[in-house]
């Protein structure tokens, strides 16, 4: 959790509002329609989608009002999960889930640094990279290949493990500091990594190849989320010339094109996406008036 702290300190995200609602940034006609908030039962001040499966199952973490973070899945039907809590661990993050329900994540272990899981329907199981001080498991798909983040004394690197092979990714202008959030079926991948001055969406095709960088139009920080099977990823950003922290824009990214596509919750200053799936139903998160953290469910739509 050290290093990850580390690399989110980088991300001063900071920015002037835009308008409330959909502003878009490409000739294609598109907008967000939102379906409902997100809010996990109880006490909770912060609500916090993190990716999603076909099924509109939706996992994420929630913070209570004394400070403690668990996971939690918040079904299609609009039901909740109990807590979501590593037996091994005083914080949990869950990261993302597939159709079989199958989630990943990662906790903060009694030595100080973070470690991997996967949760199967109530069994967890724990997951390092080999050598690596922190694992952070981010992003999985329906075959079970899965990517995220690995550090060491001197790195914090992104990485893949297809068909249970782990490899690090080499992003061209990475300083050091990358992670890979999403994998696909088709095993494209997205991530972020700073350049040493800022951050940048990155790529990666079913081929190998990786594509750096990819930014909205005036980015100084993109950090790509979701990723659906249709090459759309979704995240979120800050412009340049911002100069308010706690500030961010949604945005979503067909891969490989020059298309952005910015939204912002209405009434709102800081708006993220999280996680997209193949029916364009979107999970995200923003911040209202009072500083509260809040999850929501939109859903995309196409034409006029």
């Amino acid at each position: 959790m050290k290093t990850k702290h580390l690399f989110f300190s980088i991300l001063a995200l900071c920015a002037s509002s835009l308008s409330g609602g959909f502003a878009q940034e490409a000739s294609d006609a598109i907008s967000i329609q939102v379906l409902t908030t997100i809010d996990y039962p109880g006490d909770a001040v912060q609500t916090v989608p993190r990716g999603m499966n076909d099924r509109g199952d939706v996992v994420g973490t929630y913070t209570d009002s004394s400070g403690v973070t668990r996971g939690f899945i918040r079904f299609a039907n609009g039901t909740f999960s109990r807590p979501i809590v590593e037996p091994n661990g005083s914080y949990t993050s869950a990261e993302d889930i597939n159709n079989r329900q199958l989630s990943c994540g990662w906790y903060s272990g009694s030595d100080g640094f973070a470690h991997g899981y996967f949760l199967d329907h109530g069994a967890f199981t724990e997951f390092d990279v080999e050598g690596a001080d922190e694992t952070i498991l981010d992003g999985l798909n329906e075959a079970g290949d899965f990517v995220g983040n690995y550090t060491s004394e001197t790195v914090a690197a992104a990485f893949s493990n297809i068909e249970g092979v782990t490899k690090a990714i080499a992003i061209p202008g990475d300083r050091g500091y990358s992670f890979a959030y999403v994998i696909n079926r088709s095993r494209q991948i997205a991530g972020g990594y700073y350049d040493g001055t800022s951050i940048h969406g990155w790529w990666q095709d079913s081929d190998g190849t990786v594509h750096a960088p990819f930014d909205p139009p005036r980015s100084l920080q993109t950090l790509p989320f979701g990723l659906n099977d249709q090459g759309w990823a979704v995240g979120r950003f800050s412009r340049k010339g911002e100069n308010q922290d706690g500030i961010g824009h949604a945005f979503i990214y067909p891969l490989g094109t020059q298309r952005f596509f910015v939204y912002d919750y209405p009434g709102t200053i800081f708006t993220s996406f999280a996680g997209i799936n193949n029916a364009g139903l979107i999970c995200g998160r923003y911040k209202d008036a009072s500083g509260l953290i809040h999850g929501f469910l939109a859903q995309v739509v196409t034409g006029p």
